[in-house]
This record gives structure tokens, sequence and C-alpha cells, in this order.
């Protein structure tokens, strides 16, 4: 790979990668090797592999999960909170009860989206947090665009449900 289709694809990108890594392994330092492991991966790529590749994010974001998964399974991790980050999306005109309204909030979606089974749990990460398009969504999942429809109206209708009994 050359170094300017680095700099334009795949450095953008990194800190979404460490989000999603993290999201599955749970732990920082997992989830900053599993980056690191596919950051060196792409760089290796040769000139025939790179053009094969139509969308980079997509491609990054599978090698990703399935690096994250292999190194979840090995280790047995149990996930933890790793919407880290939601929180400074708060918007700073607030007032400090809307803050710590909004706060308490995302707390109590994050809590919910840990209850959820995998599949539902990465999709709704993928769509509502990295804001990622349905079509991204399954080719970074491997599955059709129909699960990814399925799994996001199931995770979406089950944590709705947990906010309205609160």
């Amino acid at each position: 790979m050359n170094s300017s289709l680095f700099q334009e694809q795949i450095i953008p990108i990194q800190n979404k990668l460490f989000r999603f890594a993290l999201r599955i392994t749970g732990s920082h330092q997992d989830a900053e090797d599993v980056v690191q492991e596919v950051l060196s991966k792409v760089w290796q790529f040769t000139e025939e592999q790179s053009t094969r590749v139509q969308n980079w994010e997509a491609w990054c974001m599978t090698l990703t999960r399935n690096r994250s998964l292999d190194k979840s399974r090995a280790v047995a991790l149990h996930r933890t909170d790793t919407l880290e980050g939601v929180a400074t999306r708060v918007n700073d005109s607030h007032s400090p009860e809307q803050a710590a309204e909004t706060s308490d909030l995302i707390d109590q979606v994050r809590r919910f989206m840990q209850q959820l089974p995998e599949k539902q749990r990465l999709v709704m990460h993928l769509r509502d947090v990295e804001e990622l398009s349905y079509d991204e969504i399954a080719m970074t999942l491997d599955m059709s665009l129909d699960m990814v429809k399925v799994n996001l109206h199931r995770a979406r209708k089950t944590v709705r449900e947990k906010m309205l009994s609160l």
C-alpha cells in the first residue's frame, strides 16, 4: 500500500476502528492491539491487493471485527461499558441539570446495550454510534441487509422498552 492512500483512507478511521474493537473486546489494551494489527496488515497490502478493495472503511471494520472476536474468544474477556465519549456529545450550552440528566440517560442506554445479544449490540453500535450505513454494516458483519435491519430493529425495540419501563 502506498503512503498517500494509507494517509487518506486509513488514518482518518483509526479512532472508529478502536471504538469498534473496544466494543467487542472490552479492553483498552486489546483494542489497541487489534487496531495496530489491522493497520499493520493493511499497510502490508500489495498494490494488486489494494486495487481489489472497494470500500476501505468497511474492509478495515471487517478486519477489526474478525481480529477482535478472535482476541476476545482467546482471552474470554467480559465486556465492559465502552460507549465512552458519547457523553461528550452533550451540548455545552445545556444547563448543568440537563447535562446531568442526559449523562444519566446515556449511562442507562449503555447498560441496556451491554445486555443485548452480541449481533444486536454490534449492529446497534455500528449504526447509532459509528453511524455506518446499513450496507456498510452488512459488509462489516458479513450478514444480509435484511438481518442487519432485523437486528437493529430488535435492539432498538429492546432498549426502548427498557427505557420506558423505568
